[in-house]
């Protein structure tokens, strides 16, 4: 029994691995070939992989130092596929770099061991301003066999050049070198790119509406980013006849349906029109970014469709798969809200605790006062709204309604609302976009199993599915948290006799409110069903936290409900940008360095002239002081000089002569013994 030979690992080069479009072209490929792959280094980032090791594809991936020209023809020549995407705003140097490829690939065809691909993928802005054949129906779409009749946008020759380049080179005869043109259209998916900025004004809720560049009745040609990769994966396995291909999926959606349809999945449903230059103006885009926006153009291609076995992710475009592609730009972003329930005695600090966590998280502070005054606001402003409209007069005469039922509730129950219509409110608020999309914090209000049943139980689920063992709850609103502040009663009444008198009324924490309050809760948390108690049959365990301290700021009570929440899920950056600001901190920091390198020898060499400045001046000094020593002991040593003049030097100097006349033996001793006798005469 023979054994079976293994796949031939296939080598691909995929430049500019590190942004958007080729990430997760190399990660489509590197997931979906059928043969063992290598994806070799690009310009940034070096992938390896196979078949038998297909784990998730993930960044950051190992760092591979940028190589010099015959570094990177080395690596190419390596390699049975090249792919050099310019789709994504290419620069001058990107587009240096894949002419010079394809030329240096093109004169080592002779020393080729095997069949090499090389393929461009390019833009569809090299057609922007094509004409149809017949001028007069606008309606016509231009076809993909017209490739030859393209003609660019003005930025966009030089792509348009190269694109020349690839299908005159791929066309000799015999050549062990194809090239193929792949004419993208603008990418959409996985987190975002061109479109990213309607999607985070959506999810931000930052403005009233989204704006929309120009009248955005320009039809744009898209495909799904990984679409794309799908059509590249089929080329590589095809080696179709074709060798322009354009990749675009099945949509004529204009700007404005797309926007309209982000603005309706993730932000306000709303959206108005800005000029061009507003829109620059407003740092909504780039130049660039708008010169892809603003393209109106409809395609008609059939390779693709007929030829290619292309398991679409979305065909029918990002207007029709907008769920979806919600969904990937969520997770790709990590922005996954944040939902906390907060409960706990009277007085023990849930608001002042609700809004740090709110404003640590940035989410939404949810107290049912609150929200009932900003639901009458609200339906206030719908109920004189203008009357004119049928769909105006509508929503009006349904706001009245409501403000009438808040109203009489109200009469009914001392001016309080009754449990169904704050239930209704509050649902509406968890349901709302921003409490969606960022999360929320439950102040308080829950005080029953009854009352969190009500509120999170989903009706329409347990209908759909009969067989569901355990509560049924809707998960898009019910908190991932709930945290239970607990205290004595002896610390809580000694906090609230310290209150000021003002804040006791406005908190209702006077003596006669605060103890039955109290009172009531401890009934509650020991009742045989308990809040509590709902939470842990739906699987999410409260967290106990102990309130024993006075501190204001509650550093240590915040400390250990972050630790149990865990980090910020609110907006983020893409794996690009966090890749771009990684660069940028790194610039930043060996800016840093080396300014305070320069500073350091800056005040080294400072400290060193003031060093020999002092030294010298020390010099000086100590020159002065014994030129004054030296004065001082000349100055001190007259009287003595002449006292021995006086007294001593005639005696001594006879004594002297007259031990050189007789040469004694001990001349001291004579000495000594003659100025005795001197002395003594």
């Amino acid at each position: 029994m023979t054994e079976e030979t293994p796949p031939a690992t296939k080598r691909i080069f995929i430049n500019d691995v590190d942004k958007y479009s080729s990430r997760h072209i190399a990660k489509f490929l590197f997931t979906s070939l059928t043969e063992d792959i290598a994806l070799v280094p690009g310009a940034s980032f070096e992938l390896r992989g196979t078949v038998s090791s297909r784990e998730e594809f993930s960044f950051p991936l190992e760092r591979y130092k940028l190589p010099t020209r015959d570094e990177l023809l080395e690596k190419l020549l390596e390699c049975d596929v090249v792919v050099y995407n310019i789709s994504e705003n290419a620069t001058h140097k990107q587009l240096e770099e894949a002419t010079w490829a394809l030329k240096a690939l093109h004169a080592e065809t002779e020393n080729f061991k095997s069949h090499k691909l090389f393929i461009l993928v390019s833009t569809v802005m090299t057609w922007a301003m094509t004409k149809p054949q017949n001028t007069e129906d606008t309606d016509v779409l231009i076809t993909e066999q017209e490739f030859r009749r393209r003609r660019p946008h003005r930025n966009f020759k030089s792509h348009n050049n190269l694109e020349k380049l690839v299908l005159k080179l791929g066309k000799e005869k015999k050549s062990k070198l194809t090239g193929y043109v792949v004419g993208s259209g603008l990418q959409y998916g996985m987190g975002e790119n061109l479109f990213h900025y309607f999607f985070k004004v959506s999810w931000l809720m930052t403005m009233p509406k989204v704006p929309i560049f120009g009248d955005g009745k320009n039809y744009i040609p898209m495909i799904h980013v990984y679409d794309l990769g799908g059509v590249i994966h089929n080329i590589i396995e095809q080696n179709p006849k074709p060798k322009y291909i354009l990749a675009v999926d099945d949509s004529k959606t204009t700007l404005e349906e797309i926007v309209k349809t982000i603005s309706e999945a993730l932000g306000p449903g709303k959206t108005f029109n800005v000029s061009e230059q507003e829109a620059i103006a407003m740092e909504a885009c780039q130049p660039v970014e708008l010169e892809y926006l603003t393209i109106n153009l409809s395609l008609d291609l059939f390779i693709i469709k007929d030829s290619f076995n292309l398991q679409w992710k979305s065909e029918a475009g990002m207007v029709e798969n907008m769920e979806s592609i919600v969904e990937e730009y969520k997770t790709t972003r990590q922005l996954l809200p944040i939902r906390i329930c907060l409960g706990g005695p009277p007085s023990v600090g849930k608001t002042t605790i609700a809004k740090k966590l709110c404003n640590h998280y940035k989410i939404h502070h949810i107290k049912i006062k609150k929200m009932i005054e900003e639901k009458v606001a609200k339906l206030k402003e719908l109920a004189n709204g203008d009357e004119s409209e049928d769909e105006s007069e509508e929503i009006a005469s349904a706001a009245r309604a409501q403000l009438e039922n808040i109203s009489n509730s109200m009469e009914m129950h001392q001016g309080r609302l009754e449990d169904e219509l704050i239930f209704e409110i509050l649902q509406e608020k968890l349901n709302s976009k921003p409490c969606r999309n960022q999360g929320y914090v439950l102040d308080g209000y829950l005080k029953t199993y009854a009352q969190a049943k009500q509120l999170f139980h989903d009706d329409d689920l347990e209908e759909e599915d009969t067989t569901m063992k355990g509560p049924v709850y809707n998960k898009n609103i019910t908190p991932e948290f709930v945290i239970a502040l607990e205290a004595t009663d002896e610390f809580l009444t000694q906090r609230v006799l310290g209150l000021p008198e003002s804040v006791a009324e406005k908190t209702r924490c006077t003596r006669d409110e605060f103890l039955p309050r109290l009172k009531k809760y401890r009934e509650l948390s020991s009742s045989e069903e308990k809040l509590l108690d709902y939470f842990d049959e739906i699987e999410i365990y409260p967290e106990h936290i102990e309130v024993a301290t006075d501190d204001p700021e509650y550093k240590e009570v915040m400390k250990q409900i972050i630790a149990s929440v865990g980090a910020t899920k609110n907006y983020g950056l893409s794996p690009e940008e966090q890749e771009e600001d990684r660069r940028k901190k790194e610039e930043e920091m060996r800016k840093r360095v080396a300014a305070e390198k320069a500073e350091q020898k800056r005040r080294n060499k400072t400290a060193l002239a003031e060093m020999a400045a002092q030294y010298e001046e020390w010099e000086k000094n100590l020159s002065e002081v014994r030129r004054q020593e030296e004065e001082q002991m000349e100055a001190q040593s007259l009287p003595l000089r002449n006292y021995l003049m006086k007294h001593v030097m005639p005696a001594l100097s006879e004594a002297m002569v007259e031990c050189c006349k007789i040469k004694p033996e001990d001349p001291i001793d004579f000495l000594a013994e003659h100025l005795m006798k001197k002395n003594q005469g």
